[in-house]
């Protein structure tokens, strides 16, 4: 009987030969089966032999090693991990949305039914929409973008709406830098996505739903394509979902690569075959979104908590996490980082518990000058605020944000100035231009940010960037302007080395600023 080897067809366990050791295996007469990536991505390729014990893990596998692989050279080394189940990266985790994420195959319907899939969607079919909609406020489950929005309200401001046909749009869009939870559970689970949007259609009387999915995903499109079809073909979806007479239809669209997208009203446009540009607030897209009827608009965690959220009600879901930050969330660590990767746990893990326990520290082996949370957005933080419960409204406290989860570390060779520019350099290539803060706001940043690292009347550009950094968080539509303050705030307040100046005078000239600082013109007066 021949060895039974489990390889990953995640993107990040392809792109470092994954379907050449796939194809080995396969010569060498072993039966592959795919899965999507357990995480671990300093370990990929990391291949899986079944065995009594377990499925026993092997990192780094390359396609020559398989030989000596199936014929056990190498069991007692380092690159065997063990039982992969019981590998302590990954035991200490909590997995909720990502607990079949790398046990399964990916578009295995039968498989995700033996693991409790589907059982929140046919619970919530056997409640009231309003019902339903009860269990996800009862579970205290906020979106996992930005702002933390409870679910709950957005559902039912959608439910208690008069229309002729409601829609339910997951945005897929993942532009922050740091973060690939969405495209690895969808490349690695996308049932768990497809129930969660299901589970919503049915909770606000919505009947059709579209995958806003980014076109640097090509896998993550591929696969999700072939689920949603094998979901018709099982009456998951369609005219009947399993069978209750309610009707919930669901495609892919494909978005061409614009960050501003990730916005709820950009991505809407987009999905209508317009520019990606922010509409202005009110209406909210709960009353009028995609084709001016009213949509539920969540992400891919949102939406991924669901099918947990009801198959074991709201309350038990509440019991994890801490404070007004319920469940758990998916933590991606990236950038400069010994162990990257996937980590599910419950809100109220420490910063540096992340970085420092699971990652591990910095991959160059220097020490940890900051830490990047929230995307390209985010402040940047230094080791001494490690002790920052992961939690909403301790980031925000602290001036920072949790965003989508992403973690991105930087050693001591990181120049916080340079970075503070990139932000502002990033918002005017990437903002829509719909709103003068964001579209001219950025650009004058760049440009101040580069007297203030010139010696160019220091102290008075210092002033300029804060009422520059106030203008944008108070006047632009969205996020996109009106969070660019906060990486360079962060990386000013914790690092004012880096942009020449001592941390006296950064404290000094925070806050207020003087009329007589600035001219009309934007440039600083002595």
């Amino acid at each position: 009987m021949s060895a039974v080897v489990w390889v990953p067809c995640d993107a990040a366990a392809v792109s470092v030969g994954a379907d050449a050791v796939a194809e080995a295996l396969t010569a060498a007469g072993a039966t592959v089966r795919r899965n999507g990536s357990r995480g671990m991505l300093w370990l990929e390729p990391l291949v899986e032999v079944e065995t009594e014990r377990g499925r026993v893990g092997y990192a780094n596998v390359a396609p020559a090693e398989v030989a000596g692989l199936l014929a056990g050279d190498l069991d007692d080394g380092e690159r065997c991990v063990g039982v992969v189940d019981d590998y302590p990266w990954l035991a200490r985790q909590h997995r909720v949305s990502f607990a079949r994420v790398g046990v399964i195959e990916p578009t295995d319907l039968a498989a995700y039914r033996e693991r409790g899939g589907l059982a929140g969607l046919e619970r919530a079919l056997t409640l009231s929409g309003e019902d339903v909609v009860r269990e996800v406020t009862d579970s205290g489950l906020r979106g996992r973008g930005g702002a933390g929005f409870p679910a709950g309200i957005k559902w039912e401001t959608v439910r208690t709406a008069e229309a002729d046909v409601k829609f339910v749009c997951c945005n897929a869009d993942e532009g922050d830098s740091g973060t690939f939870a969405d495209r690895m559970l969808i490349e690695g689970d996308p049932f768990t996505l497809i129930e969660g949007m299901t589970i919503a259609a049915v909770a606000t009387g919505a009947s059709e739903g579209f995958v806003y999915l980014r076109s640097e995903y090509p896998h993550a499109i591929r696969t999700l394509r072939r689920a949603i079809d094998i979901a018709y073909a099982h009456g998951v979806l369609g005219e009947s979902v399993l069978g209750s007479g309610r009707r919930f239809d669901l495609d892919v669209r494909v978005g061409a690569g614009a960050y501003i997208c990730g916005e709820e009203t950009s991505m809407l446009e987009s999905l209508q075959g317009r520019r990606g540009e922010v509409r202005a607030k009110p209406p909210i897209p709960a009353l009028h979104g995609l084709f001016g009827r009213p949509t539920v608009v969540n992400n891919v965690l949102t939406l991924s908590a669901v099918p947990m959220v009801l198959a074991d009600g709201g309350a038990a879901y509440a019991a994890l996490g801490t404070g007004r930050s319920r469940g758990t969330q998916v933590f991606q660590l990236a950038g400069n980082v010994a162990r990257g990767g996937v980590v599910e746990t419950d809100f109220g893990i420490t910063l540096g518990e992340l970085v420092e326990g699971f990652g591990g520290g910095t991959a160059s082996g220097r020490p940890v000058k900051a830490v990047q949370v929230g995307g390209p957005l985010g402040a940047y933080l230094p080791p001494a605020r490690f002790g920052l419960p992961m939690d909403y409204e301790a980031f925000a406290e602290a001036g920072a944000m949790v965003g989508h989860g992403g973690i991105v570390v930087f050693d001591d060779s990181m120049d916080a100035g340079a970075m503070a520019r990139f932000a502002m350099e990033f918002c005017a290539k990437e903002s829509c231009g719909k709103c003068t803060p964001c579209r001219i706001g950025s650009t004058r940043g760049v440009e101040v940010i580069d007297r203030i690292r010139g010696g160019v009347q220091r102290e008075a550009n210092l002033v300029l960037l804060e009422d520059l950094c106030a203008t944008m968080t108070k006047g632009s539509l969205c996020a996109m302007g009106g969070l660019t303050p906060m990486p360079v705030r962060s990386a000013l307040e914790h690092f004012p080395e880096d942009f020449g100046v001592d941390a006296g005078t950064a404290d000094a000239v925070a806050g207020e600023m003087p009329e007589s600082a600035t001219s009309t013109d934007g440039g600083a007066r002595p």
